[in-house]
């Protein structure tokens, strides 16, 4: 074990990383149920047993393949928010786009993301980005995580007051004026008053360092949840512990389908959110985990990574899912000591054993996982200290980079304004200044082809 994934030479244990590898997998379990929302008959239309194969499958099988291949404590499943876009793209279409060619749109991204993958264009941004940006998307996860955490668990609501004229079918209804984020109700709502308590828990556990803090914290809340009505264990009584293989939609994407509607810019808009995503959530991760230290291996660590998830993206498609990618929640095993592929390996077996435990894993409530993400942000923001606050050259960009993140719902977001920004500030920096900052040529390419994005395909 330690020969295979150089647990020494990465400073742990086998212990250390399987708790790891458990607390990754509490606190991104919760993709399993939620993909079938916005993928199942009640969303894109994907039979629900199916859903649910080829989530637990699909994330199971491309985790094993990043702890064996890549050696690296990083879990993938269906992405959430480009889960939410296969939907829309269905259902927007009035039937001309099926979940069937949806599926081919998605196969196609993973192809695209392989090419650029083998020819090192990705590999490249690990030394096209400069260090503050790399360090603000670190922390811009963090705070990512802490409103995911925020908003599972209800600590986080949002007041709405719209006017007579509000159109409640548009996607976007509400301006700046008419709806605050405020806090919830912890008081009569049981789901947030048991988070706060999981948060005030974790948090004594982190102070006294307990190993294992989180996922104890999780357990705990479980149980704790029980008398309190919000772990709701009635469906264990008679549920089936077999895995259905029933409408699995195994092979069932429509590649010729896909090119036949020309579907080229919601391919390109799988292919561009998928691609700053796993950036960001592989860097950020690794950085946290140490594995960045050494330049050379920690490039790569991250090329091998990007394979991976590359590959997983097309295997998603195949097995009856939307865009497998990194998880961000990856970063609860590595504040809990996971350094290694042993860390991910865990996760993909517990993936796969969800076959066989979906009626356990739907009773541990999201007031119970979600204090955990934000535990991790805390951890996450510690990175910051590392920017140079008193160079507005590295600062603007590094904030931008920071605070769009959680505040537009998207990692993309983030790094695509860090980068447009520190591109255009250090151009016009260099003009004026005798000392020049480099930029490297892949900056500008990004930048340019941001710029496109957005104006071409607007803010979706």
């Amino acid at each position: 074990m330690d020969r295979l994934f150089r647990l020494r030479e990465n400073g742990t244990t086998v212990r250390t990383e399987i708790i790891a590898g458990l607390t990754t997998f509490m606190t991104m379990a919760y993709i399993l149920f939620v993909n079938t929302l916005f993928l199942g008959e009640g969303g894109a239309g994907i039979p629900n047993h199916g859903v649910f194969f080829a989530t637990a499958v699909g994330a199971g099988l491309v985790t094993l393949a990043m702890g064996f291949f890549a050696n690296i404590p990083v879990a993938l499943a269906p992405g959430m928010g480009l889960n939410a876009y296969f939907m829309t793209v269905v259902l927007s279409s009035g039937g001309t786009i099926t979940w069937q060619i949806a599926l081919g749109a998605v196969f196609l991204s993973g192809i695209v993301f392989i090419i650029l993958t083998v020819t090192k264009v990705r590999q490249m941004l690990l030394t096209a980005v400069p260090n503050n940006l790399k360090v603000a998307i670190t922390v811009g996860i963090g705070l990512f995580v802490t409103i995911i955490g925020a908003k599972l668990s209800n600590i986080m609501m949002i007041s709405i007051n719209p006017d007579p004229n509000t159109d409640f079918n548009k996607t976007h209804i509400l301006n700046s004026n008419q709806f605050n984020i405020v806090l919830g109700d912890f008081i009569h709502n049981k789901d947030t008053m048991l988070a706060l308590i999981t948060l005030l828990l974790i948090a004594i556990l982190m102070v006294l360092r307990v190993k294992g803090a989180l996922l104890i914290g999780i357990v705990a809340a479980t149980l704790i949840g029980i008398p309190m009505g919000v772990t709701n264990v009635g469906g264990l009584s008679g549920a089936s512990w077999l895995p259905s293989f029933d409408d699995l939609a195994v092979g069932k994407l429509d590649i010729m389908g896909a090119l036949g509607v020309g579907i080229i810019e919601i391919i390109l808009i799988f292919t561009f959110v998928e691609l700053f995503d796993t950036f960001g959530t592989l860097v950020g991760t690794a950085n946290r985990a140490g594995l960045l230290k050494d330049k050379e291996k920690g490039e790569k660590t991250i090329g091998k990574a990007m394979l991976v998830d590359a590959t997983g993206v097309s295997a998603g498609a195949l097995l009856g899912t939307s865009t497998i990618t990194a998880y961000v929640e990856s970063s609860s095993g590595v504040a809990e000591g996971g350094r290694t592929g042993l860390t991910a390996v865990t996760t993909g077996v517990l993936f796969l054993l969800a076959l066989f435990i979906a009626p356990l894993a739907l009773v541990v409530p999201s007031a119970a996982t979600a204090p955990a993400l934000i535990i991790v942000g805390v951890l996450m923001m510690a990175q910051v200290k590392e920017i140079d606050w008193n160079n507005f050259l590295e600062a603007f960009p590094a904030f931008l980079t920071i605070v769009m993140m959680p505040f537009t719902n998207s990692i993309a977001n983030g790094i695509s304004f860090g980068i447009v920004s520190y591109t255009v500030l250090t151009a016009l920096h260099n003009l004026v200044s005798p000392k020049k900052t480099p930029i490297h040529w892949l900056m500008w390419v990004i930048a340019v082809l941001i710029v496109l994005r957005y104006a071409l395909l607007g803010g979706e």
